[in-house]
């Protein structure tokens, strides 16, 4: 069975990102699927793994992470869950407070701990992958059908 892979067109109407999102983040470095040149431009592809990535960028700034702090939760998702992009991989995680680094820290979800922090006045973000995938794959779907 062979990746699909989808144009930087495609990609952003699967994720919601803009174009110039993509190209940013491509410079930064964030997500960045292979290009390949072809004749006189460059065609750049991105993989469902890769689209799992924006989602989860999107959501985090979604819920008002700056882009610097997005990026390294995706960095530190990457690192704890490095299969975290394929649909069957089904953990939750939680990005929390931790007070010696005077940071966000990514953690497996424990709901005793999420309630823990909260009632301490810090904050819980929720990270779960299966939404992620079932996002993903509603909105695959959905470019299937145009």
């Amino acid at each position: 069975m062979s990746e699909t892979f989808f144009s930087s067109k495609e990609t952003a109407e699967i994720t919601g990102c803009s174009l110039r999102q993509l190209q940013y983040w491509r410079e930064r470095g964030v997500v960045v699927p292979p290009i390949s040149a072809t004749g006189t431009g460059r065609s750049i592809y991105y993989s469902r793994s890769e689209l799992a990535e924006l989602i989860v960028m999107e959501y985090w700034l979604s819920v008002g992470l700056s882009f610097e702090v997005a990026a390294k939760a995706l960095q530190a998702l990457k690192q704890k869950a490095p299969d975290f992009s394929d649909p069957v991989v089904q953990k939750r995680f939680m990005l929390v407070w931790d007070k010696e680094k005077k940071d966000l820290s990514l953690e497996e979800f424990e709901r005793e701990d999420a309630i823990a922090s909260l009632d301490k006045g810090q904050p819980v973000i929720p990270m779960w992958l299966d939404q992620i995938h079932h996002q993903l794959a509603v909105k695959l779907d959905e470019s299937t059908v145009k």
